[in-house]
């Protein structure tokens, strides 16, 4: 029982590097996972660039290196957009900075210092709405990400897939809110069995399972523990509102004409995320959630899971707000609320004691490749 805590550096995109670093160890966590999201993104949600991708060799590698050692701090990378579907020219930049990043891991040590890349994996809505749709995914999936896996494992990386449906992505008039294929267990199985090397994981967020009337603690249960490499800390309270009467808790709300709606008394979405009748939460701060966090974290020790419990502060009474103080002070008590679930007792208290330097690794710098590069060097 000692996974560290670490923060999701999303919550702080107006931070400078330097000031995050700082403002993590002031908080009292062990680590960062730092958003590199592509400066000229069309994401409007999470906007955090904590790295010069565009600019980052060895030397770069090696200051950050020391920074973070110095800080005692460890970290990982991460960019999450949609990379199989959406606009053609936009997923294809999304596919080059995912491989930019790939090589930023590989220049910090990789695996070797525990340091992956997070992505989403997207959907793509044109092959969706066919018959076999689901299928024509998975099969997108492969061709996209064949390539890319394995470029990360000859790299020593591994590249980790978060379960988040992305259902405000698109507009609220469309009527699927199933956005990012890995959004449910059996996709991410399916997703490991047509390209079985190690080299690629997941990050789990139990809060995304929630409002889908899943147990987190049965899908870790029924989980491949060694794909699971980071947890998300987030939760949900899921709201008993006149929408989910109205329109069920199985299907989102329908986005209709507004007159006839207001004419029927019949709720609609007050925006494109508003569908799903649930509360994002921080564990331990400001209410009641809907998930038993002592049986999800015993279940996951149970099977061996030692990796980062990552807090990613979307609440809505801590980062939503948009008050900088309520954004620390939520991810303060929820290293708070973490601690006895995840650290030993010491005679200081509940405490986190295993600390590790990262290693200044032995690599040689290599070029930036794109996706066409490593199609062409792709091995089926």
């Amino acid at each position: 029982m000692n996974n560290p805590i670490w923060i999701m550096s999303s919550a702080f995109e107006q931070l400078t590097l330097a000031q995050l670093i700082e403002q993590t160890t002031r908080m009292g966590a062990q680590g960062i996972d730092l958003c590199v999201f592509r400066k000229d993104g069309t994401r409007q949600d999470h906007v955090a660039t904590h790295l010069d991708y565009d600019h980052f060799g060895p030397e770069e590698a090696k200051h950050l290196l020391d920074e973070f050692n110095q800080a005692g701090l460890q970290l990982s990378l991460g960019a999450f957009e949609n990379m199989i579907g959406g606009d053609m020219e936009q997923r294809l930049k999304n596919q080059n900075h995912l491989l930019k990043l790939i090589r930023m891991a590989y220049l910090l040590g990789g695996d070797a210092n525990n340091i992956k890349v997070g992505t989403f994996v997207g959907y793509n809505h044109e092959l969706g709405v066919q018959e076999n749709g689901f299928q024509k995914n998975l099969n997108e999936y492969l061709r996209v990400f064949g390539p890319i896996v394995q470029y990360a494992e000859s790299l020593g990386v591994t590249i980790l897939y978060e379960n988040c449906p992305m259902e405000g992505w698109r507009s609220a008039a469309y009527t699927s809110t199933y956005n990012n294929l890995p959004a449910v267990l059996a996709a991410r199985k399916l997703m490991y069995t047509l390209i079985p090397s190690k080299a690629h994981g997941e990050i789990y967020d139990p809060s995304h399972d929630i409002w889908q009337h899943t147990d987190p603690v049965a899908v870790i249960a029924d989980s491949d523990i060694r794909r699971i490499h980071r947890i998300h800390v987030k939760t949900t309270r899921n709201l008993q509102t006149p929408g989910r009467i109205a329109w069920g808790g199985m299907y989102p709300m329908q986005q209709v004409d507004a007159t006839l709606a207001a004419a029927a008394g019949v709720a609609q979405p007050v925006n494109d995320w508003d569908r799903h009748h649930y509360e994002a939460m921080l564990p331990g701060f400001g209410g009641t959630d809907d998930m038993d966090w002592t049986a999800f974290v015993q279940t996951l020790q149970s099977k061996g899971f030692d990796g980062p419990f990552e807090i990613e502060n979307e609440a809505k009474n801590s980062k939503d707000t948009g008050n900088f103080a309520a954004t620390v002070q939520g991810c303060e008590a929820c290293i708070r609320f973490l601690s006895p679930l995840l650290w030993n007792l010491t005679s200081a208290g509940y405490v986190y004691s295993g600390a590790k330097p990262l290693q200044l690794p032995s690599v040689k710098d290599i070029p930036i490749k794109t996706m066409a590069d490593v199609s062409s060097n792709y091995q089926k």
